[in-house]
């Protein structure tokens, strides 16, 4: 069975309180190598099954020892998750730096200093919708940090032009990061969406939008050099939704990618 605590971060940086909840595997297994995962929006943790997910995959030995640390999301949310240094045309994502560096440069140190854990085997961050954006952004931005990431229904439509005012593809902002971006970090992606994540199709190509967006985000990253499947995980749920029960029945899929006995 895994056991829970409670973290609380005050956040210099942020400036408020963050609550970051550590669920962990058993003393037993404590003595294999561990490893971290990251997630945003940890405050649906219990909506997605997480711990059941996790005793199911451990009974089964699926998976080995990791350490997730659910992170729970401010008021301020739409300003601390997007893309680092670029908000998107309503300004929105004003504080990703931020929140960036408070995942970096506070919440990590305390993390390995609560555990007494310095070196972790995988260390992970995962997301769901814009808090997928965001675990993309951070992990592409300190691939020293970051091994693996994934984006459960990410907003890869993070754009710097509103459709009103001459918006083309090239103004996705996460795209537009990943061609220009010097060199290849090295890390490993795991992306997901729904069939049913939403209705709109910009582009009226009778594909929505969120699985055009990342299906082009996954040709921007094979552009870096990147390969299917060793690099790049690809899960595409008919039927699924934009809502937490379908991220609960990708979570084990997730899980097992990213940690996988």
């Amino acid at each position: 069975m895994v056991k829970q605590k409670q973290l609380i971060v005050t956040s210099a940086l942020l400036k408020r309180t963050v609550t970051c909840t550590l669920i962990m595997p058993d003393e037993e297994t404590i003595a294999r190598p561990l490893n971290l995962l990251l997630m945003n929006d940890g405050q649906e943790a219990g909506q997605l099954e997480l711990t059941a997910t996790l005793d199911n995959l451990y009974n089964s030995n699926k998976i080995a020892p990791v350490i997730v640390a659910a992170i729970n999301a401010g008021d301020d949310r739409l300003q601390e998750y997007g893309t680092a240094g670029t908000p998107d045309y309503k300004k929105r994502g004003a504080k990703a730096a931020l929140y960036t560096q408070f995942i970096t440069t506070e919440l990590l140190p305390l993390i390995k200093a609560d555990t007494g854990i310095e070196y972790f085997e995988t260390t992970a961050i995962a997301g769901f919708s814009l808090g997928g954006l965001s675990a993309l952004d951070i992990a592409w931005n300190n691939p020293d940090l970051f091994d693996k990431v994934g984006a459960f229904s990410g907003s890869f439509w993070w754009r710097s032009k509103g459709l009103a005012k001459g918006y083309t593809d090239a103004d996705r902002i996460m795209h537009r990061i990943i061609k220009n971006s010097a060199g290849k970090p090295a890390l490993k992606f795991w992306l997901q969406t729904g069939t049913k994540d939403e209705t709109a199709d910009r582009n009226k190509n009778g594909i929505i939008d969120s699985i055009d967006d990342t299906i082009d985000l996954i040709k921007e990253l094979l552009n870096k050099g990147y390969q299917r499947p060793d690099d790049i995980q690809y899960v595409e749920i008919v039927g699924g939704m934009h809502n937490t029960d379908t991220w609960a029945k990708a979570m084990p899929m997730f899980l097992q990618w990213a940690f996988g006995n």
